[in-house]
Protein backbone atom coordinates (compact mmCIF):
# COMPACT_ATOMS: atom_id res chain seq x y z
CA UNK A 1 0.00 0.00 0.00
CA UNK A 2 1.32 3.58 -0.75
CA UNK A 3 2.51 5.38 2.39
CA UNK A 4 -0.17 7.68 2.73
CA UNK A 5 -3.72 8.91 0.70
CA UNK A 6 -3.62 10.20 -2.72
CA UNK A 7 -5.34 13.87 -1.24
CA UNK A 8 -1.99 14.25 -0.01
CA UNK A 9 -0.01 14.25 -3.37
CA UNK A 10 -0.12 17.88 -3.93
CA UNK A 11 0.34 18.91 -0.46
CA UNK A 12 3.44 16.88 -1.27
CA UNK A 13 4.80 18.74 -4.14
CA UNK A 14 3.57 21.98 -2.19
CA UNK A 15 6.22 21.61 0.05
CA UNK A 16 8.37 20.64 -2.73
CA UNK A 17 8.79 23.53 -4.31
CA UNK A 18 8.46 26.10 -1.31
CA UNK A 19 11.10 26.09 1.80
CA UNK A 20 9.70 26.89 5.13
CA UNK A 21 10.74 30.14 6.22
CA UNK A 22 14.18 30.95 7.92
CA UNK A 23 14.12 30.57 11.73
CA UNK A 24 13.85 33.93 13.93
CA UNK A 25 17.06 35.18 15.43
CA UNK A 26 16.64 37.36 18.83
CA UNK A 27 18.17 41.12 18.12
CA UNK A 28 21.49 41.73 19.89
CA UNK A 29 20.54 43.72 23.14
CA UNK A 30 22.98 47.31 23.27
CA UNK A 31 25.90 47.19 25.49
CA UNK A 32 25.73 49.92 28.13
CA UNK A 33 28.88 50.64 29.76
CA UNK A 34 28.14 51.16 33.67
CA UNK A 35 31.92 51.39 34.56
CA UNK A 36 34.31 53.74 33.66
CA UNK A 37 36.87 51.01 32.22
CA UNK A 38 36.33 50.44 28.53
CA UNK A 39 35.23 46.88 28.52
CA UNK A 40 36.33 44.76 25.02
CA UNK A 41 33.87 45.09 22.60
CA UNK A 42 32.53 41.66 21.92
CA UNK A 43 31.74 41.19 18.68
CA UNK A 44 27.94 40.20 17.65
CA UNK A 45 27.41 36.49 17.97
CA UNK A 46 27.55 34.61 14.97
CA UNK A 47 24.41 32.51 13.49
CA UNK A 48 25.13 29.81 10.53
CA UNK A 49 22.86 30.90 7.62
CA UNK A 50 19.77 28.37 7.74
CA UNK A 51 19.77 25.13 6.31
CA UNK A 52 16.99 24.30 4.42
CA UNK A 53 15.71 20.42 4.07
CA UNK A 54 14.23 20.34 0.03
CA UNK A 55 12.69 16.94 0.37
CA UNK A 56 12.92 15.04 -2.95
CA UNK A 57 10.12 14.91 -5.28
CA UNK A 58 8.15 12.05 -4.97
CA UNK A 59 9.29 8.99 -6.70
CA UNK A 60 7.10 7.90 -10.13
CA UNK A 61 4.10 5.81 -9.31
CA UNK A 62 3.56 2.12 -10.30
CA UNK A 63 0.61 1.57 -12.39
CA UNK A 64 -0.48 -0.38 -9.39
CA UNK A 65 0.47 1.24 -7.17
CA UNK A 66 -1.54 4.25 -8.62
CA UNK A 67 -4.46 2.04 -8.85
CA UNK A 68 -4.40 1.03 -4.86
CA UNK A 69 -4.53 4.30 -4.38
CA UNK A 70 -7.11 5.46 -6.49
CA UNK A 71 -9.34 2.69 -5.30
CA UNK A 72 -8.30 4.19 -1.27
CA UNK A 73 -9.40 7.69 -2.30
CA UNK A 74 -12.67 6.51 -4.22
CA UNK A 75 -13.63 4.28 -1.12
CA UNK A 76 -12.83 7.75 1.09
CA UNK A 77 -14.73 9.48 -1.57
CA UNK A 78 -17.88 7.41 -1.13
CA UNK A 79 -18.07 7.28 3.04
CA UNK A 80 -17.92 10.57 2.37
CA UNK A 81 -20.81 10.76 0.33
CA UNK A 82 -22.59 8.24 2.28
CA UNK A 83 -22.29 10.76 5.06
CA UNK A 84 -23.26 13.43 3.51
CA UNK A 85 -26.25 11.74 1.73
CA UNK A 86 -27.30 11.46 5.82
CA UNK A 87 -26.59 14.59 6.66
CA UNK A 88 -29.16 15.92 3.46
CA UNK A 89 -31.79 13.62 4.67
CA UNK A 90 -31.93 15.09 8.26
CA UNK A 91 -31.62 18.88 6.99
CA UNK A 92 -34.92 18.19 4.85
CA UNK A 93 -36.36 16.29 7.98
CA UNK A 94 -35.99 19.56 9.56
CA UNK A 95 -37.33 21.97 6.95
CA UNK A 96 -40.47 19.63 6.82
CA UNK A 97 -41.46 19.74 10.52
CA UNK A 98 -40.79 23.75 10.89
CA UNK A 99 -42.74 24.49 7.71
CA UNK A 100 -45.56 21.74 9.04
CA UNK A 101 -45.29 23.48 12.38
CA UNK A 102 -45.36 26.97 10.84
CA UNK A 103 -47.77 25.76 8.85
CA UNK A 104 -50.65 25.01 12.02
CA UNK A 105 -49.36 28.83 13.24
CA UNK A 106 -51.79 30.34 10.29
CA UNK A 107 -54.75 28.33 10.85
CA UNK A 108 -58.18 30.94 10.97
CA UNK A 109 -57.18 32.57 14.51
CA UNK A 110 -53.57 33.18 13.93
CA UNK A 111 -51.46 33.22 16.73
CA UNK A 112 -52.05 34.85 19.86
Amino acid sequence: MFPFPYRYLRRMWMMWYFPPPPPQYPQPQPQYQQSAQQQPQQPPAYYPPPIYYVPPPPTPMTPEMELRMLEEYKRDLEEDLRDLEEELKSVEERIKELKKMLGEGKGPGGPP
